[in-house]
């Protein structure tokens, strides 16, 4: 078994990570991806531009169309990576690939009104396949909040609410990652809104979880494999900014003293839609087979579980807070997320006797030495669980190179794991080297 095979599943990546026949790093299964042709999608995108007879303007994320109040921005990310994985008990290996590969289309015909669809090219193999990821429409038009319905980011983890194109480190830290507990886009009722310096959101949503006891994977519906349970999430968090509204993006680039603190939780309940369900199988040796042992006739019952149990509830609870002040940046999180399974008395990966309750916390920071242009970047996090014989910590360091803030930018993170997947003795180092371009 090579390096990266091991490392499957170790938070090296992030569940929803490219995959190739050589690069094992998330499941073996093509998870949550849908086929799609490229052709039709760029000649959808080339029509729509066409038919806006307004000029083009440069946006922030994206490229604006507009004639009054109709409008169609265009926008990506590109996202290049090399990976090195060197643990002490195994061979190193590494791999260059796209870790995204990310357009998005925004638009509206209607005051108020707007819809957005995201997809991920990069995890193209044969097949054209897509994973789609935004895909709803808001209305903005009610002055206390916003109303989305489709499938969109779940409000937990302000790790995980800052977009990957606006981290410090080349990839999200444990309570960010969708491996372990931290929901990402769902389908359902989306609210979010501002009252001073005071921000906070909202869902009510469908959401699917991919049972495997080393992890807590959620997906969406809209990505899903036939074994996936479903069940129903609602959650929320508020946000308290007492110098002005801090954005959810890392590093200090205005040199203006901002700060945050925030809460937020979840639950999820199996709505028992799927089971993966224990087969059991009755054999009986014919009694005139001249093989038949003397002790014939022979019966022999065979019981084949699922290889993971199914998830029955999720509680989770996140409180996070951030600093910047002249070209220094600080965010530290604490989540506790609880998990029980529909099974009773399984002791594997994660879970002790059926129950597992995760411990996850982490503080990272950044100084720009060249200011809005070069920044040095280190931090430490922790994951415990009921199954774990070691705290599975980590060390980071890097360092990020700002060519146009956060839209053009070089990053390096060296990560050093002590006790990989609570393992004593499982150290693994790693190497993120990664190019973005956002447009």
């Amino acid at each position: 078994m090579s390096a990266l095979e091991r490392n499957a599943g170790s938070g090296s990546l992030p569940a929803g990570s490219l995959s190739f026949q050589t690069f094992i790093i998330s499941k073996n299964r093509r998870k949550g991806k849908k086929i799609m042709s490229k052709k039709v999608i760029a000649a959808a995108v080339a029509a729509a531009v066409g038919g806006m007879g307004a000029m083009g303007s440069a946006q922030a994320n994206g490229v604006m169309y507009k004639d009054g109040d109709k409008y169609l921005k265009i926008g990506g990310r590109i996202q290049m990576q090399y990976y090195q994985v060197d643990p002490d008990n195994g061979d190193s290996a590494d791999k260059l690939f796209f870790r995204r590969l990310r357009p998005f289309i925004e638009g509206s015909l209607y005051p108020h009104w707007k819809g957005k669809f995201q997809f991920d090219l990069g995890k193209a193999s044969g097949g054209n396949e897509v994973s789609l990821k935004d895909a709803y429409f808001q209305y903005k038009g009610f002055q206390a909040f916003n109303i989305a319905f489709g499938n969109k980011g779940f409000p937990f983890s302000r790790e995980y609410v800052t977009s990957s194109k606006y981290q410090q480190f080349v990839e999200r830290t444990f309570v960010g990652d969708a491996s372990y507990g931290t929901p990402e886009w769902n389908f359902g009722i989306h609210l979010d809104g501002k009252s001073g310096n005071l921000t906070w959101a909202a869902a009510f949503v469908q959401a699917d979880l991919d049972p495997d006891n080393g992890k807590l994977d959620f997906d969406t519906p809209v990505n899903k494999d036939p074994d996936f349970n479903q069940g129903w999430m609602v959650g929320g968090r508020v946000d308290y900014h007492p110098f002005g509204i801090l954005k959810f993006s890392q590093g200090d680039f205005e040199g203006v003293q901002k700060a945050t603190i925030g809460v937020s939780a979840y639950t999820w309940r199996n709505d028992d839609d799927v089971e993966n369900v224990v087969k059991t199988s009755t054999l009986t040796i014919d009694t005139d087979d001249p093989a038949c042992p003397a002790a014939c006739p022979v019966t022999e019952t065979v019981t084949t579980s699922p290889s993971t149990e199914d998830v029955d509830s999720v509680t989770a609870f996140e409180i996070s807070g951030a600093y910047r002040n002249k070209g220094l940046s600080i965010d530290a999180q604490y989540n506790q997320i609880q998990s029980e399974l529909k099974a009773s008395g399984v002791t594997d990966g994660l879970y002790k006797d059926s129950e597992t309750t995760l411990d996850q916390w982490m503080i990272k920071g950044g100084y720009m030495i060249i200011p809005r242009t070069l920044e040095l970047v280190g931090g430490y996090q922790s994951q415990d669980a009921d199954n774990y014989a070691e705290p599975w910590t980590r060390v980071s360091l890097g360092a990020n190179w700002y060519i146009q803030k956060h839209h053009i930018k070089y990053q390096l993170t060296y990560r050093q794991n002590s006790d990989a997947q609570g393992v004593k003795g499982n150290d693994v180092n790693e190497l993120f080297v990664q190019a973005q371009f956002v447009f």
